[in-house]
């Protein structure tokens, strides 16, 4: 970086972390995100979730027909007003702890660019997964009820997101699958913040500053991160999704992220831990880059 890019990306940053506000505008930011994110990738979602937890061997076409022929075009969203709430929730917690991470290792006397390393990345990405574990796990186990579940009035087993907590609660289930979320989470958030800063990182390097970056630019960088974390994780969202849609009364698949492991593998092998692996990796490219575009230019935006 030359001498005269460098002073100004460090009254930038000095700006930033004394702004009183700063903390208010990361979380708005990431709610835009997490908006933009289950705007886009909601019906993915779906039709990953309804392959995870088939009980019999099926492909994404197969359940897209029968989703579509049954159930029609709004089926792909059942549940969103859970994840609209939930996920911009979630992805305010993710980008504002992750946010508070960058500026702690920063300090006082950050370096002339206002760069980490990438451990130090990684390390405020784990420690924002961690965080937002505890929102996302009861976040998605309703939206995964509900997206599988079928049939209509009277059939139905929840008549919507506040009838189901109310089940889940009064089964003690609620934060079921909450293990396998925080190891997704954590590790899923590192790889995902690391990717992304690491783009970021070399736009900076090479003299340009971050506002300067353009909207494309930024949801390429998403679209990747949103991959790596994918490629890391995704075994970690197949058990969680069988744990949440396991019967509330009595756990058929097992009771703890070990057990159901170990049952699944035991009675269909190592390929059902990649089932919906297909959408999800579709979704995966632009709903994150949504994501990280709509945060960035709303940080803009806010100042």
């Amino acid at each position: 970086m030359s001498d005269e890019i460098a002073p100004v990306q460090l009254i930038d940053d000095y700006k930033s972390a004394k702004d009183p506000a700063r903390v208010a505008k990361d979380l708005a930011a990431g709610t835009a995100g997490g908006i933009a994110q289950v705007l886009v990738g909601q019906p993915f979602d779906t039709t990953k979730v309804r392959l995870q937890t088939s009980s019999t061997p099926t492909s994404a076409v197969e359940v897209v027909k029968n989703l579509v022929s049954k159930e029609g075009l709004r089926g792909f969203y059942k549940g969103t007003l859970t994840p609209l709430i939930g996920v911009g929730a979630c992805v305010s917690c993710q980008f504002g702890v992750n946010e508070a991470m960058k500026r702690f290792f920063r300090g006082d006397n950050p370096n002339p660019s206002g760069l980490l390393s990438l451990p130090q990345y990684y390390t405020c990405g784990f420690v924002g997964g961690i965080a937002n574990a505890f929102l996302a796990s009861p976040i998605e186990h309703v939206r995964i009820r509900l997206q599988t579940q079928t049939g209509s009035g009277a059939a139905v087993e929840f008549s919507g997101p506040l009838d189901c907590i109310k089940k889940l609660v009064k089964g003690k289930a609620l934060m079921r699958g909450l293990t396998p979320t925080l190891l997704r989470e954590a590790h899923g958030c590192g790889t995902y913040f690391l990717t992304y800063e690491a783009l970021v990182s070399n736009q900076v390097q090479k003299g340009v500053s971050r506002s300067d970056i353009p909207a494309w630019k930024l949801c390429c960088y998403g679209a990747l991160s949103g991959t790596a974390l994918w490629l890391m994780v995704y075994p970690l969202d197949v058990i969680k999704s069988i744990m949440q849609t396991d019967k509330i009364s009595q756990q058929v698949h097992g009771k703890t992220t070990l057990g159901v492991t170990r049952n699944v593998y035991a009675k269909y092998g190592w390929k059902a831990f990649f089932k919906g692996f297909g959408p999800t990796m579709m979704r995966a490219a632009p709903a994150n880059a949504a994501t990280f575009a709509t945060f960035e230019l709303a940080m803009r935006t806010l100042g």
